[in-house]
């Protein structure tokens, strides 16, 4: 019998042990709002320590459902005379119904500290209460809206990039394929473990959607709360069943042990075959959520680091120690 445990790196091995003795309940056995609080407390409790940046700010982007609240991280202060910096909109994981921009700060930080890029996070609207694509409806209009009036916050749209991870890493595939065809240019699609199809069974999540922090019911239980039911699933849920013939260059950064693992090598190959330039990062095992995980998961600075290393080749920015 397949044990998970067994693939895992000793910090990995020793967090997941820690985890289990404290013996909390999954997400899926919470109430949603249970779960909101329980997962930014884990996300708090594991993501080490926020580098400081001299540029934080929220604002609010008119989206289609009304203003939706957002974040900007830049590298430097804005002065007069501070040229249009690139940024990059970011979508949080949390499986279309928990995290926000809280949960993804100190990733956000330590990249921009070390890319020269700006970073946009949005609290795009969550399920259950706004059923998907919502979600995809809410950060599209935010690219659209750095695109055409990123200029009054400083922010170029003409060096514009989008990433997320896992539920966030679907949202961007998604924006990345909508921005093609909405003639916006991207320099990047930069995806962390993206969940980019849910009807066929991988190797992946056989091995790893047991055991570990993403489990098949905890991903069931997003699926049912994020979709209308009996509802057919398109290319937006599933951007892998997309035409991918023109999208941005992707950069998708991978966990070992982690049932999304087969599905984002399948989609930097769908890509490929498309002709658009794939480049995939595999952090041995470690599991998903891991960029997330910094106090205890030295990998997940590594991943920061490669991908602030990305968004400086894709944007033509100078990368920083």
């Amino acid at each position: 019998m397949f044990n998970p445990l067994e693939h895992f790196n000793d910090m990995t091995r020793a967090l997941m042990a820690n985890i289990q003795r404290a013996s909390f309940p999954p997400l899926n056995e919470l109430t949603v709002e249970q779960a909101r609080r329980a997962y930014s407390a884990s996300v708090g409790a594991m993501e080490g320590g926020r580098e400081h940046l001299p540029r934080v700010e929220d604002f609010l982007i008119p989206g289609p459902a009304g203003l939706m609240r957002a974040r900007l991280w830049a590298p430097e202060a804005r002065t007069a005379h501070s040229p249009l910096l690139p940024v990059m909109l970011w979508m949080h994981g949390g499986g279309f119904v928990v995290g926000g921009i809280d949960t993804s700060e100190a990733m956000c930080r330590s990249v921009v500290a070390q890319s020269g890029v700006a970073v946009v996070a949005l609290e795009y609207r969550l399920a259950p209460e706004h059923k998907y694509p919502a979600a995809l409806d809410d950060c599209f209009g935010a690219l659209q809206w750095l695109a055409n009036h990123g200029h009054t916050l400083g922010l170029t749209g003409s060096r514009l990039a989008v990433g997320g991870d896992s539920a966030g890493g679907n949202l961007a595939a998604s924006t990345a394929l909508m921005a093609r065809d909405a003639g916006i240019p991207l320099a990047l699609q930069a995806l962390f473990y993206p969940s980019v199809q849910s009807s066929m069974q991988t190797e992946s999540f056989k091995r790893y959607s047991q055991g570990t922090l993403l489990t098949a019911e905890l991903m069931r239980w997003f699926e049912i709360n994020a979709r209308v039911k009996d509802e057919p699933i398109d290319w937006r849920r599933e951007p892998i069943k997309a035409d991918h013939h023109g999208v941005a260059p992707a950069w998708i950064g991978l966990a070992e042990c982690d049932a999304l693992y087969d599905e984002g090598q399948m989609y930097a190959q769908k890509l490929r075959d498309a002709g658009v330039p794939a480049e995939v990062r595999v952090w041995p095992g470690v599991l998903h959520d891991f960029i997330n995980m910094k106090r205890f998961i030295p990998e997940a600075a590594q991943a920061h680091t490669a991908l602030a290393q990305a968004l400086s080749q894709a944007l033509g920015t100078a990368p920083r120690a």
